[in-house]
């Protein structure tokens, strides 16, 4: 009786090659089982023959000791009261090679020890969430960095943390420091002045010519008749493009965006100067406008200070006002003061803070402000937004990376949090974990305090 192969009876696709990769897995467990097993035997046999040697130099080595220690203590008899034993003589050399073992064993400095100084976490509003970022920045041991975490209804500074050349610091001193590069931070002024000129909306489509992380000048001549790709202004921000937004910052002016930076807080000495001054100054026309446009160029400076004063404006739809501390003088005001600040159009105010929830959810922190770095019901139960940025600076010198954003809950818009995190990683060294992914455990671990607890 002849069987002929029958193709309806064939086992489905993914259940024959799920077998073909059990068939591989254990072929290749067996070829390294016999593999190690060969390795094994023949490494015994070479480590029988080095022991045989070894023994028979051991051997004639304690022969001729014996033979000298001999010697020795026939001639020390000579000149002696009372000889030395052997027993005697062997437990001082023991003694002696044993001191040479420690000697040569232990290091000349010992290893630095980690002093946790708790007085600063004390002092803090938020103790438990203090002590959380104290933590992560012993475990992730950024080169610089601060941490910034502001209760929006109050404007004061619940938590921080610092770290300088990879150390932990008990006073926040970077939170005043201008020299930081905004990067990327920048285009929030780029699309306040759009939304505030009348001309640009959430979904006005842009002109979306090569990668998004380059400026070249090709990128921004944009032709009169221009038929190709598009993107839409919020996911031009939240995808942090840098040609959409050059282009739309060379439309609306080097004036309009001034006068929106002016009410995000750039360009003004504040009271006592803290912070201090955060410059933004785009030129008039060329390529210079389109770089401050996108934030480009390292000539346009943020305090972590001012951006979490953003962002609390954004959240809450009002004027600019500094986040304050009692205790945190001279890093921070010590009351809260009534800035000379003008506010934008309720319009503007929903258009920022919806571009920053599409950085979330389709934008460059998508991937690790998600559930990978959240509990589930924290982030579903969140409305997250921020703006990240990344840009070589030179004080200090290395790779700054940022992180500005808020979390609110959908059930009580009265439960919320401003987060600001800046992180300078070392350009041929390590690198911590990203600003995004402490921004989330951050946030997550508020929430586990402040949503769920009763």
């Amino acid at each position: 009786m002849k069987y002929y192969y029958d193709p309806k009876n064939r086992r489905p696709y993914k259940e024959r090659m799920r077998n073909r990769c059990i068939a591989a897995a254990i072929f290749i467990a067996m070829c390294a089982g016999i593999g190690s097993c060969i390795y094994q035997s023949g490494a015994s046999k070479n480590e029988k023959q080095v022991d045989l040697g070894k023994t028979e130099e051991v051997a004639a080595s304690e022969q001729n000791n014996d033979s000298i220690f001999n010697a020795e203590i026939e001639q020390d008899s000579l000149y002696a009261s009372e000889p030395i034993t052997k027993a005697e003589q062997q437990a001082e050399d023991l003694a002696n090679t044993q001191a040479t073992v420690t000697a040569a064993v232990t290091p000349e400095t010992p290893p630095e020890i980690d002093v946790i100084d708790s007085v600063h976490i004390k002092k803090q509003k938020n103790v438990f969430l203090a002590e959380k970022i104290d933590n992560m920045l012993r475990r992730f041991k950024p080169l610089h960095s601060a941490i910034l975490v502001v209760e929006p209804k109050s404007n004061e500074i619940i938590a921080w943390g610092e770290t300088r050349d990879g150390k932990v610091q008990n006073e926040p001193d970077y939170f005043v420091k201008n020299t930081f590069p905004a990067a990327s931070l920048a285009k929030t002024i780029t699309i306040a002045a759009a939304m505030e000129s009348n001309r640009y909306s959430l979904n006005s489509p842009i002109p979306d010519i090569g990668a998004h992380h380059t400026l070249y000048k090709r990128q921004i001549r944009v032709p009169e008749k221009y038929t190709g790709q598009t993107i839409e202004l919020q996911d031009a921000y939240a995808k942090s493009a840098n040609p959409p937004l050059a282009i739309i910052g060379m439309n609306v002016g080097a004036s309009r965006l001034k006068s929106a930076a002016k009410n995000l807080g750039y360009n003004t000495n504040f009271p006592s100067g803290i912070p201090g001054r955060s410059n933004y100054a785009p030129p008039d026309t060329g390529y210079g406008l389109a770089e401050a446009s996108c934030g480009f160029t390292e000539s346009t400076t943020l305090t972590p200070l001012l951006a979490a004063a953003q962002v609390r404006s954004i959240l809450t739809k009002k004027p600019l006002e500094i986040p304050w501390a009692e205790n945190l003088a001279p890093y921070a005001p010590q009351k809260r003061i009534a800035l000379d600040a003008q506010k934008f159009s309720d319009n503007t105010y929903y258009g920022l803070r919806e571009a920053m929830i599409r950085s979330i959810t389709n934008g460059t922190a998508r991937k690790h402000i998600s559930t990978r770095n959240m509990a589930r019901k924290n982030y579903n139960a969140l409305n997250i937004g921020g703006k990240t940025g990344s840009l070589d600076g030179q004080d200090p010198h290395g790779r700054y990376e940022w992180f500005m954003g808020f979390a609110q809950s959908k059930d009580d818009p009265s439960k919320a949090i401003v987060v600001v995190i800046l992180q300078i990683h070392d350009l041929q060294g390590f690198r911590s974990q990203p600003a995004c992914q402490v921004a989330a455990m951050i946030i997550n671990y508020w929430a586990h305090q402040t949503l769920w607890n009763k």
